[in-house]
């Protein structure tokens, strides 16, 4: 099942773009999307895990997946695994893009059309990089392949781009779409982020059940950000496995720089952030700071001790982790610590369990009037000061808004309201509410009637 824009669909058609490296796929697919998705480089080799998007052409919709550039020359094990992907996606797929870059067509060209020949009745061959007519005499070329027809374009210009957009529609079968009748669902997202190899990938792979993830020893190994979902007790899942964070000295490439730019995008598009800390090299304070800045953006975090079952197998070593994170991670001791191992499936159940209820507790809504009697307890049990300079006086609170859950309280003296008696306030909407498990924001602003005294 896939959305678009809100609304959800059944039976998407799936169109794969295909090239050997640098020729221009990620461009034609931020193109064809009209929007920046995929990270694009004059390196070669940018792309590696396919990177799938839904996607409206002449109001209909499909699914659109950018693959990692076919290298089949001096290639390494990653640049294997990432033909093995992109030629899985290919068997797959209703219809592939075959691009080419315009000029003498290469030996690796060569081979790559070999290989896809089993697919030729689902092939739309595309010379890239044409505009102003450059180089178009030598790609046609292309024909003694066996193409009944090419197109030659221009992605980063858009030339001929439309007629690409009218033979992708003509060659796809959209009588099998349906648009369900759900409305909005609560699809939970869920974004993964860490250092890079502390088995994100893995665990993706784990949830949902496949390898669209390439899982390798190497760090770094993710660039883009890769979607994939999954289903748990009739619960929709998106999880979304991003580019290992590293610290900022340390992104010396510009790849790495978008990719670094786009997990921390990816914060703000998910519910839950899951933090995957490598349980035998411990945390580092790129973690605290990934867990800091989601906690300022009211998302749920969850701390996954990963490899643990490489971890001692004694009652001491989780409560001693666990209370120097604590420690470590100050104000967030309301996270929920969870040891797994992505790799065996150890706590993955208790994992879900736990982003279940924690998406719960973020799209809880109080009533004013609940909320304005728990108050009334409050304020008495932990009284304002009474001094002249830290006197104020709380009126009434109301929740703004949940997913993030923040509440606004409206006090007499704003400035007189302490930070300490702010963290009371917090705690005891966590504690009282029904909000244990996730970050909770409280502002305080001056109440109606003192800001007209103050006019």
């Amino acid at each position: 099942m896939e959305s678009y824009a809100g609304i959800k669909y059944q039976n998407l058609p799936t169109v794969v773009l295909a090239g050997r490296p640098n020729v221009g796929k990620s461009t034609l697919f931020n193109r064809l999307l009209r929007k920046r998705r995929a990270i694009t480089d004059p390196t070669p080799g940018v792309t590696r895990d396919p990177v799938e998007a839904d996607c409206y052409i002449d109001g209909k919709p499909l699914r659109l997946i950018d693959t990692g550039g076919f290298k089949l020359v001096d290639c390494d094990n990653i640049d294997k695994l990432v033909v093995e992907k992109t030629l899985a996606k290919i068997k797959n797929a209703d219809l592939v893009v075959l691009i080419l870059e315009a000029g003498e067509i290469t030996s690796e060209d060569e081979e790559l059309i070999k290989l896809l020949r089993p697919y030729h009745s689902k092939l739309i061959a595309v010379v890239n990089k044409t505009e102003g007519g450059r180089l178009q005499a030598d790609s046609w070329n292309v024909l003694s392949f066996g193409f009944d027809k090419i197109l030659m374009i221009s992605a980063e210009h858009g030339d001929n781009v439309g007629e690409l957009e009218q033979e992708i529609i003509k060659r796809l079968d959209f009588s099998k779409v349906k648009e369900t009748n759900e409305g909005q669902s609560s699809i939970i997202r869920i974004a993964l982020l860490g250092k890079p190899n502390t088995g994100k990938s893995t665990l993706s792979n784990r949830l949902t059940s496949t390898s669209a993830s390439i899982v390798s020893e190497i760090p770094g190994t993710t660039r883009d950000t890769v979607e994939g979902s999954f289903k748990w007790k009739s619960q929709e899942f998106v999880i979304l496995d991003t580019a290992g964070i590293r610290r900022k000295s340390k992104v010396t490439e510009n790849i790495e720089y978008y990719s670094v730019n786009r997990a921390i995008k990816t914060i703000n598009e998910a519910d839950i952030v899951i933090l995957i800390i490598d349980a035998i090299e411990g945390f580092s304070e790129q973690d605290k700071k990934i867990a800091a800045l989601a906690h300022d953006k009211g998302k749920g975090i969850i701390m996954a001790l990963n490899k643990w079952d490489e971890m001692p197998k004694d009652k001491y070593t989780f409560k001693d982790v666990s209370e120097r994170i604590q420690f470590l991670f100050g104000q967030m001791e309301y996270a929920p610590i969870i040891p797994i191992s992505a790799k065996d499936g150890t706590g993955i159940d208790k994992l879900i369990s736990t982003i279940v209820k924690m998406y719960n507790q973020l799209n809880l809504f109080i009533t004013t009037a609940q909320l304005n009697k728990a108050l009334e307890k409050w304020l008495l049990e932990y009284p304002p000061p009474s001094g002249p300079q830290t006197r104020f006086k709380i009126k009434y609170a109301v929740q703004k808004s949940a997913n993030p859950v923040q509440f606004i309280f409206f006090a007499s003296r704003t400035r007189a309201v302490s930070e300490a008696y702010i963290s009371y306030l917090r705690n005891k909407i966590r504690k009282e509410l029904g909000f244990s498990l996730i970050p909770v924001l409280v502002d305080i602003k001056s109440s109606p009637g003192k800001e007209k005294k103050g006019k």
